[in-house]
């Protein structure tokens, strides 16, 4: 099925705007209605006066309001009910329940010199707002860009920012799309972090969730039933409506969200959340238009759109030319679960899928991730399709993120699963493999404070949120008889702050040195930096593996053993030398001498080598 004319074009302009320094005109779609009024509150949510609005086409409605200008306060009255807030509101200062606040788009922007980031060359480090720092705020964040772009950071990767209920969310309960956070600051500082972020050289990504809308403060079927179809069911229930009837304007909340981030806000791109949950039977899909969209908005900048999506499928990224989506990058796990497997020995849920083994780790490394299209044992049908041909830098790894920590039930980093060696080697892998890298903030100091599952909802969905996480754990075993931290509890939240003091520690400053040595090496040795390089990577027995990075007739070798002891010999013609190893003693290892003597490689225990070919 194709979209009809109606379900592609762009819907009208909807929400509240400035026009000509002082006029505030707003446009709401709730087709059916007989009519919406706009109620005006005073800064004490007080009601000054009622605007009705004048019937318009496709169901809209719309007025404007001379000498009024940003900083109105206002909610929406559908047939003369109840005021709710407009799901298209640029600002909520008071929550999600509170009334909508008119906003411009002004800045006094000094980036003018940013051209974007370059798709092929990301490090990107994934930021909570809310615990990044103790005050929880983006303009609290900014003076630790300084240390991001030291370490080799080049790209910020924000957790979303959409209004969510109460104060503490990882944020994927959003329902205002529009309407930054106003306990992270609002408007005002995601615009100053992002700003600042541009002077450290560094981009900034927005993480975006359209695949569905949070429970508590979603006003949208109070306007129109149409923003959700039951034609489509996701875990959330009925999906958001991309292919239905009314979708022209669903579609628009979503295509005018991507935009205003870039425009307005001069973020540098989208990671998308759970994209395989972004259902659109229509041509085109929602995905190839919003990466069209997101790039055009850059005017000129470089705009990335990553995607995280577990089908493994490589349409994603395969350009829009050709039959695909034309994303950018997509997150691609599969390394991360072979690595826990090997290193941690995880074994429930969807770990069931993977082996570990060096075999089974090598594969995943040549080809970006591991299953193209073999059957799962967790899901019960093949998954994945062939990547060959796909540049590496198109599949972001990682080896921690927010969802591979916060959704164990203690919220505990890797560091508490796997020894400080295997850590130091896995980071190595990580940060000089050939696919784009994602850090999860204080990964680069091995941060020991947990990232626990956090809400601030009213309290009767609060407890059925804490009754379910309880009940989610109960079948694993290693989680028997302890009680799983209540996401409601204020001190959940606290106790996941980053603590940067652990910088000082002599344990933090070793693979804090790891990885600004590795993310310096990333960056400038010219095998690594080529466009043109190639990769691979194959087992060294049971228990190791190698990959290999060749350009411009050199070549580096990353060899990870796992555990055991490894000798291993290089090709006797070539000139081999030691570039870094993990067990370094300035990585706080305990290996002072090479483990290279002339050209054999000895690895004892969990470590990484790294060596330099010249034929």
């Amino acid at each position: 099925m194709a979209h009809t004319t109606e379900g592609r074009s762009q819907a009208p302009r909807l929400g509240a705007w400035v026009e000509g320094g002082s006029t505030v005109r707003w446009r709401v779609w709730a087709p059916g209605h007989k009519g919406v009024d706009v109620v005006l509150y005073d800064a004490e949510d007080r009601v000054l006066r009622k605007l009705p609005l004048t019937p318009e086409a496709d169901g809209c409605f719309g007025a404007a309001l001379p000498d009024l200008g940003e900083g109105a306060r206002y909610k929406l009255s559908v047939d003369g009910g109840d005021p709710f807030p407009d799901p298209w509101s640029r600002s909520q200062p008071k929550g999600v329940h509170g009334p909508s606040e008119v906003v411009s788009a002004d800045h006094g922007w000094t980036d003018s010199h940013w051209k974007g980031p370059d798709p092929q060359a990301l490090v990107i480090y994934e930021v909570h707002v809310g615990t990044a720092t103790p005050e929880g705020t983006f303009e609290a964040f900014i003076p630790k860009l300084a240390h991001l772009r030291e370490l080799g950071v080049n790209t910020l990767e924000l957790l979303p920012l959409a209004s969510f209920p109460g104060a503490r969310n990882w944020g994927y309960d959003g329902v205002d799309l529009f309407a930054p956070q106003a306990t992270y600051g609002g408007p005002k500082g995601l615009r100053k972090l992002i700003d600042a972020a541009h002077a450290h050289g560094l981009a900034v990504l927005i993480d975006a969730v359209y695949n569905h809308f949070g429970p508590d403060g979603n006003y949208l079927r109070a306007y129109s039933p149409h923003y959700f179809t039951g034609k489509h069911h996701t875990p959330w229930g009925d999906a958001v409506n991309y292919d239905s009837e009314g979708s022209r304007f669903v579609r628009s909340l979503v295509l005018s969200n991507v935009e205003m981030w870039i425009r307005d806000y001069h973020a540098d791109g989208l990671r998308l959340d759970a994209a395989h949950a972004i259902v659109d039977d229509g041509q085109p899909h929602l995905l190839a238009e919003i990466v069209e969209r997101a790039h055009a908005a850059g005017s000129g900048r470089r705009v990335v759109v990553i995607a995280e999506d577990e089908r493994n499928e490589r349409k994603l990224v395969t350009p829009a030319s050709e039959g695909g989506y034309g994303l950018d990058g997509v997150w691609a796990d599969d390394l991360h679960h072979q690595l826990r497997r090997a290193f941690a020995g995880d074994h429930e849920g969807y770990y069931q899928d993977y082996t570990g083994s060096a075999e089974d780790l090598a594969a995943t490394l040549r080809q970006g991730w591991f299953y193209t299209g073999q059957k799962s044992k967790n899901l019960g049908h093949a998954r994945g399709t062939d990547p060959k041909g796909l540049g590496p830098w198109h599949f972001v790894h990682c080896i921690q993120n927010h969802d591979q920590v916060g959704n164990r039930p203690f919220g505990n980093r890797l560091a508490e699963d796997v020894s400080p060696a295997a850590y130091r080697a896995m980071s190595t892998l990580l940060l000089l493999s050939p696919f784009t890298p994602l850090l999860f903030m204080g990964q680069e100091w091995n941060a020991r404070t947990p990232f626990l599952y956090f809400t601030d909802h009213n309290a009767e969905l609060g407890k059925l949120v804490t009754e379910g996480r309880r009940k989610e754990f109960a079948g694993f075993s290693r989680f028997k008889g302890e009680e799983v931290p209540d996401p409601q509890a204020r001190d959940t939240f606290t106790r996941s702050t980053l603590d940067w003091d652990e910088l000082d520690g002599v344990d933090a400053r070793g693979v804090h040195t790891l990885y600004k040595e590795l993310l310096r090496l990333r960056a400038t040795e010219p095998v690594l930096t080529s466009k043109q390089g190639t990769h691979d990577a194959r087992a060294l027995g049971p228990d190791a593996f190698v990959l290999e990075r060749r350009a411009e007739g050199d070549t580096l070798l990353v060899i990870v053993n796992l555990r055991g002891s490894l000798v291993h010999t290089l090709p006797p013609h070539a000139s081999a030398g030691i570039v870094a190893w993990s067990e370094n003693p300035r990585y706080g290892g305990t290996v002072e001498g090479s483990p290279l003597t002339g050209n054999v490689v000895r690895l004892e225990g969990p470590s990484a080598a790294v060596v330099k070919l010249r034929e």
